[in-house]
């Protein structure tokens, strides 16, 4: 069964149908709306997961997980809010798990590095990178639910109310966890200033 815009009765049309449409064609059984979706969100999932989880292949596992409980949970997906905030809160529950099950923190060595530009000197790249090390390092040591919603607000740029909803928290403790997150950041960081 493929969706046809009324307009143009195209199949395209499905690559540029709302998440809440494919959401809910995905979860009448539609792989290829499941498809769309999974295209459009994996970028920022996978994202999320590397900079929290601090390894790709373990970033990995967790969106592909998360992908996986949502196509069996689309039934029962109630559009209370947008597909994304749902995918979001899946991926940093299965990161939140990950991170429980390791033995030990592991620092987060995940953040992109600047790009040595033309003029720059082996110096000022040595520094760059160093800084970018400093700044992993900072983010790894943050406790988990601190760095995810520092990552959310901070990299994804959510508000509040969604963070609050991904995390499954209230803005009063979205806040406060950026609140302590920035403060220990600025902590780590002060050498660097």
């Amino acid at each position: 069964m493929s969706f046809r815009h009324p307009a143009t009765g195209t199949a395209d049309a499905l690559l540029t149908a709302p998440d809440d449409l494919l959401a809910t064609r995905a979860g009448e059984g539609d792989e290829e709306a499941f498809a769309i979706l999974m295209r459009r969100h994996s970028g920022l999932l996978l994202a999320l997961a590397l900079h929290t989880l601090g390894n790709l292949q373990d970033a990995e596992d967790a969106v592909q997980d998360a992908f996986i409980s949502a196509w069996r949970r689309l039934p029962e997906f109630r559009h209370a809010c947008a597909f994304s905030t749902w995918m979001y809160r899946i991926t940093v529950n299965r990161c939140l798990n990950s991170l429980r099950r390791r033995p030990a923190p592991v620092p987060l060595n995940a953040v992109e590095e600047p790009t040595a530009g033309v003029d720059s000197s082996p110096a000022q790249a040595a520094e760059e990178d160093a800084l970018a090390g400093a700044l992993a390092d900072a983010l790894g040591a943050l406790e988990p639910r601190q760095r995810v919603c520092w990552i959310l607000r901070e990299l994804h740029g959510l508000p509040y109310e969604e963070i609050a909803q991904v995390t499954g928290t209230s803005q009063q403790t979205v806040r406060g966890r950026l609140y302590r997150a920035r403060r220990s950041l600025k902590e780590m960081m002060g050498p660097w200033r």
